[in-house]
């Protein structure tokens, strides 16, 4: 390693520790060097704008210029790119149909569908557009998003009948979404497509904010409520991690 970068890295952790920040001699003992050694890399850091010095306590803390480095990152992000090896972790462990499903300008999008190896015929493609109010991905979508929002789609789109299964009460879907939002993943019954049984869990990004799912679909005889309690930890844990890829943190 080149020491005089890993000792100003160590001093951007440092400083980035404490709300208040450090002060020289404080980095001075924790590094164990001398004080004109560290208030030249603090210069440096300074000049660079990643590192700024309180003009009142003296104390240097984190500077603005990762914001900006932050946004452009979080900006290049691609949810299909940090979610298909996980997407195909899902794949192995179910053997069942997985999707990856985005809300869009208050649609839910199909981008990325991985077919497993049981046999199973869906009319969901790459590119189409998922009913939001009978699929396991659109619902639990609806599930986090702002009750405004969701009597917005309702008023725009309906609660189209799928199947015999499809819940076309606002009240009803209501009731579901908050069952959504208490257990952390979302199940449709047959509800979009008859002989299917689907489990969604939500992503959300660096904001907290729900920004797609993940679902498993399987035929309903293989999707018992046994398999279900089997996989529902499985996708949680996938979007939990897609999340975090995506700069949630699960504390938000």
């Amino acid at each position: 390693m080149v020491k005089s970068i890993d000792r100003a890295l160590t001093i951007i952790k440092l400083v980035s520790s404490r709300k208040d920040g450090y002060g020289v001699t404080e980095l001075a003992e924790q590094l164990e060097l001398n004080k004109s050694s560290i208030f030249r890399i603090l210069a440096t850091l300074v000049a660079h704008g990643f590192i700024e010095q309180d003009a009142e306590t003296k104390k240097y803390r984190l500077g603005y210029q990762y914001l900006e480095l932050s946004a452009k990152l979080l900006d290049s992000i691609d949810i299909r790119k940090e979610a298909t090896p996980y997407l195909r972790q899902l794949e192995e462990i179910s053997n069942e149909v997985i999707h990856l499903v985005i809300y869009s300008q208050k649609e839910a999008v199909y981008i990325e569908k991985l077919e497993g190896s049981e046999t199973l015929r869906m009319h969901s493609q790459v590119g189409k557009r998922a009913p939001m109010h009978c699929t396991s991905a659109g619902k639990t979508i609806l599930a986090y998003l702002p009750k405004n929002e969701v009597m917005e789609i309702i008023e725009q789109k309906g609660l189209p009948r799928h199947t015999e299964n499809t819940i076309t009460n606002p009240d009803e879907l209501f009731k579901n979404l908050d069952e959504i939002r208490r257990n952390g993943y979302g199940i449709e019954r047959e509800e979009n497509e008859l002989g299917i049984t689907c489990i969604a869990a939500p992503i959300f990004n660096h904001r907290g904010t729900v920004v797609g799912a993940i679902s498993i679909s399987g035929t309903s005889m293989r999707m018992t409520e046994e398999r279900i309690d089997t996989l529902k930890d499985q996708v949680m844990n996938v979007c939990r991690k897609v999340s975090e890829r995506l700069g949630y943190k699960t504390n938000n």
